[in-house]
C-alpha cells in the first residue's frame, strides 16, 4: 500500500506507521487505486489541473458498478446523531470526505464545490454528506480538527468548517488563539466548554478514529472521498462529483424499484 504523500504545497508531518485496517481482498485493492489516484491527483510539477483523474474515476455512466466497492460503501455510517454530517440518513448516497484544515486543495473543494453539491443535491434528499478528520500535516492540522470535533457537539461544525476555509484562514496558522477566534466566528456558544472540548481525550479518540479509517482505505493525500464506494481523490471539478453522485443515485433507484416491484419518485432532481 502507497505511503501517504503530501500535496505540493506542504510537508506532512503526521507519522507514516499507521497500521492499515483490513477490510477485505476488494477494499485491499480499492485501497491501492486510491492510493495511485490520489497521489496523481495532487502530486507537484503536473500539466493541466486535477481534472485529469476525473475520467477514472467518474466515467461510469456506461457500467454503474465499475470502481465501485461495496465494504468501501459499507463504511458510511448514517447515524442521525453524526454532529459531522449533514443531509438525511435514508439519502440514497453518500459521500465521505477525508479532509484536512490547513490543505489548500480541501478549502477550495470547500469554497467552490462542496456549496454547489450542498444545495444541488442534500437540498432535495439525495445526498448525505459525512465528514472524516483526516490531519496529515503535523499538530496544527490535528489541533484544528480536534476543534471541529468541538464545534460540532454544540452543533456548530458546518459553520467552523466553513470559517476554517475561508481564503487566507490556513496561512494565518491555527494556534489556540485562532482556533477559540474561529469558533467565535463560527457561533459556538459556549468558548469555555469549546476549549475543554478541543483538549479532552474524547476529541483525540474521534479525531484518531476517522484518520486510521483514512490511511486504512489507502488515502493518501488530502481530500480524498467515497461516493457509495467508489474512491475519488483530488478537489476535482464539479462535474466529476455530479457525475458520479447522480449514477449512484440512479443505481441505488434501480435497486430500490427492484426490491419494491415499482417506480421511486426521481432522487437527483424532485423536491423534498
Amino acid at each position: 500500500m502507497p505511503k501517504p504523500k503530501s500535496s505540493p504545497s506542504s510537508s506532512r508531518t503526521a507519522s507514516s506507521s499507521k497500521k492499515p485496517l483490513i477490510y477485505g481482498a476488494g477494499v485491499v485493492l480499492a485501497a491501492s487505486l486510491l492510493g495511485l489516484v490520489s497521489y496523481w491527483a495532487t502530486a507537484p510539477d503536473r500539466s493541466g489541473s486535477s481534472s485529469s483523474s476525473s475520467s477514472s474515476v467518474a466515467d461510469a455512466t456506461t457500467d454503474p458498478d465499475a470502481g465501485v466497492y461495496p465494504e468501501l460503501a459499507g463504511l458510511a455510517r448514517r447515524d442521525a446523531g453524526d454532529k459531522l454530517a449533514q443531509g438525511r440518513v435514508d439519502a440514497p448516497v453518500v459521500l465521505i470526505e477525508y479532509a484536512d484544515f490547513k490543505c489548500g486543495y480541501c478549502g477550495k473543494f470547500a469554497r467552490d464545490t462542496e456549496p454547489a453539491l450542498v444545495k444541488k443535491y442534500v437540498g432535495n434528499g439525495t445526498l448525505r454528506i459525512e465528514w472524516r478528520n483526516f490531519p496529515i500535516f503535523g499538530a496544527e492540522s490535528e489541533a484544528a480538527a480536534r476543534a471541529a470535533w468541538a464545534a460540532g457537539q454544540q452543533g456548530r461544525f458546518w459553520q467552523f468548517h466553513r470559517a476554517a476555509y475561508a481564503e487566507g484562514v490556513k496561512e494565518k496558522g491555527f494556534g489556540k488563539d485562532r482556533l477559540k477566534a474561529l469558533a467565535q466566528q463560527a457561533g459556538v456558544p459556549d468558548l469555555d466548554r469549546f476549549v475543554r472540548d478541543a483538549d479532552s481525550s474524547a476529541a483525540s479518540a474521534a479525531v484518531g478514529k476517522d484518520q486510521e479509517q483514512g490511511y486504512g482505505i489507502g488515502a493518501t493525500s488530502t481530500p480524498s472521498f467515497l461516493i457509495n464506494g467508489r474512491p475519488i481523490a483530488g478537489a476535482q471539478p464539479m462535474e466529476t462529483f455530479t457525475r458520479a453522485i447522480e449514477t449512484a443515485a440512479e443505481k441505488a433507484r434501480g435497486t430500490e424499484d427492484a426490491k419494491t416491484g415499482g417506480h421511486t419518485g426521481g432522487a437527483g432532481g424532485g423536491a423534498k
